[in-house]
Order: structure tokens, then sequence, then C-alpha cells
């Protein structure tokens, strides 16, 4: 009987903060949303000496609680998956890990303070929180659009440099080390600022051809710049009707998330997905 209460503690555990289908759910996604945003700022401002030096302890104060919450959080999804390295060394575990291991570095080892910088990985947890918002079936469907369009831009990009190396080369034939351009390496980089339309200003062709050679380079990186979005956007339109991606279920196995609505088992391990119905 006891390993039965275990089992279910395990499964509302794993429910209330790997998924978002249940209020309380939605309640842990939402504080864990709010602690991550505090977090970040309180770091931002530390930063500031100004700031630091009048109240450096009330932000270490809260530095310690949000990193204790984030403890206990790890713990319990360790613990309620059927298979925890699964989770620890998944990208989201790590990151979690990062996000609270800087503030123990730092008590164990205080030279080790400029770490604390890296509690800003944070961050990149609200990611995890997104999946209580609808738009996350959209931002899976891009990260599909961009996976099958990978080998055109790769293509794409290849053709790019090779267009570089080869108006860099004729850049530094034309204007010559007394413009600035001293070497075709320096000329590649400044056929690449401009291609991209940042024009840092450092370098400028100073003869008629070199300019009207940059003129040819300017109008061609606002083409350049429309077709990798040309790519991925023919891919994204061309994404089959009827897939599900906004789904929040997470396998109470392996953690996977992405499952179909209609899903009964991971797409990944194979666990059933609602032990509940078991």
């Amino acid at each position: 009987m006891r390993s039965i209460d275990k089992d279910q503690l395990r499964r509302r555990v794993h429910q209330i903060i790997y998924e978002a289908d249940t209020p309380a759910g939605k309640l842990f996604d939402v504080v864990l949303l709010l602690l991550i945003i505090i977090s970040v700022v309180a770091v931002m401002l530390e930063s500031v000496q100004s700031i630091h030096a009048l109240y450096g302890p009330e932000l270490q104060f809260i530095e310690w609680v949000i990193t204790i919450f984030f403890t206990l959080e790890y713990i319990g999804r360790v613990l309620s998956v059927g298979r925890p390295l699964k989770y620890i060394f998944s990208f989201y575990g790590i990151v979690d890990l990062l996000a609270m291991l800087p503030a123990y570095i730092d008590l164990l080892f205080p030279g080790m303070h400029f770490l604390v910088s890296l509690r800003a990985v944070r961050l990149l947890r609200i990611f995890r929180v997104l999946k209580l918002m609808h738009f996350v079936g959209a931002g899976n469907a891009l990260v599909e659009a961009l996976r099958k369009s990978r080998n055109k831009i790769a293509v794409f990009l290849f053709a790019v440099i090779v267009i570089c190396v080869i108006l860099g080369t004729i850049m530094y034939l034309v204007e010559g080390p007394e413009s600035g351009f001293t070497s075709i390496p320096v000329s590649v980089y400044w056929t690449i600022v401009t291609l991209t339309t940042v024009g840092f200003g450092d370098i400028t062709p100073q003869t008629p051809f070199g300019q009207f050679v940059s003129i040819i380079i300017m109008i061609l990186g606002y083409g350049i710049i429309a077709v990798p979005t040309g790519l991925v956007t023919a891919q994204f339109m061309s994404k089959p009707e009827g897939t599900v991606v906004g789904n929040t279920t997470s396998c109470p196995n392996c953690a996977r998330y992405g499952h179909r609505d209609d899903a009964d088992f991971c797409y990944h391990c194979g666990a059933k997905l609602n032990e509940d119905e078991a």
C-alpha cells in the first residue's frame, strides 16, 4: 500500500512540475516564470556597483530564496520521472542545473564570484514555461521547417562565402593598402560587413570603381538577406495539415514533450503517457 502511495505522489509531482493541463500545474509554471524574471532582474541590478553597494544583502537574500526553490524543483524533476538520467543530461536538465549551481559554487569557493553571471542562464528556462502558451505549436513547426531547410540554407551560405571571397579579392586589387584594404582577409571582412548592410565605416572605398563595386555589394545584400527567409517560409507553408504539436503532456518516464493530443504512448520510450488510465 505504501508503494502505491509513493507512485501516486510521484505521478502527482510529475503532473504539477512537468505539465500545464491542471490548475496546479499552471500555477506552478506562473510562479516559476515570475521567479525566473525576478532572478534575472536581480542579477542585472547586482552588476550595477551603486545598487550593489546599497542593496547587496537584500539581493543576496532574494538570490538564495530563488536558488533554494530551484534546487527543490530540480530534485522534484529528478525524482518524478522513471528515467532520471534522461532528464539530468537533457538540454533543459543541464540548464536547470546551471541555474542553481553558481550560488553554491560561490558559497564554497568565494573567489569564483564571477560565475554568478551564469545565473542569467535561467532566462532560457522561460522556453520551458512557454508550454503554457498555445504558440508553442507554431514554434515547434518553425523549428521543424528550419531543420528541413538546413541543406538548402547550408548550400546558400557556402555560395555567399564564395561570393564574399571573390568580391573581397576584387576590392583588394582595386583599392589596395592605401585605402585601408591591407590584405585579402581584411577586404573579405569589409565585403561581409557591407553585404550584411551593417556598415561599420572603418574601411571605405576611395576609387570610383571601388565605390561602384560597393554599390553592387550593398544591393546584392538586400537580396541575399531575403533568400533564407524565403526558404524557411516555403518549408513552413508546406507543413502537412493535422499535425498536433501543442500538447503539454510530458512523458512520466523520460520527460519528453511534443506528443499528439491523441497519443497514448511516448513517441520516444514507449511508456504510457497517462498512467492513471493504465
